[in-house]
C-alpha cells in the first residue's frame, strides 16, 4: 500500500470507482468506503505536498492507523456490492 504514498493520485481512483459502483448499486457501504478512500487521497496529497507535515515526513506513524482502516472499509465495499450483485442475478 506503500504506492499510495508516493502516488496519492491511485487512492482517488479507488474512491471514485467505490463511489460509482455503490451508486449503480445503491449500496451506501460501497459509497461511504468510496468517500472514505477520496478522503485518504486528500488527506495523502496534501502530505506529498508537504501542506500537512512540517517537511519531517519520513517518519509516517499514522498509516498504522490509516491503512487498516481503508483495508476494512475496501472488504466491506466489495462484499457490499458482491452481495448486490448475487441478489441481482438471476437464479437458473
Amino acid at each position: 500500500m506503500a504506492i499510495f504514498i508516493e502516488y496519492p493520485i491511485l487512492a482517488g481512483v479507488i474512491g471514485i470507482v467505490l463511489v460509482a459502483l455503490g451508486r449503480r448499486a445503491h449500496r451506501r457501504v460501497a459509497v461511504a468506503a468510496g468517500i472514505t478512500w477520496l478522503l485518504y487521497a486528500l488527506y495523502e496529497y496534501g502530505m506529498h505536498r508537504r501542506w500537512l507535515c512540517s517537511g519531517e515526513c519520513n517518519i509516517r506513524v499514522d498509516l498504522l492507523l490509516l491503512y487498516p482502516v481503508l483495508v476494512i472499509v475496501l472488504v466491506a465495499a466489495v462484499v457490499s456490492l458482491l452481495r448486490a450483485s448475487s441478489r441481482s442475478s438471476p437464479l437458473p
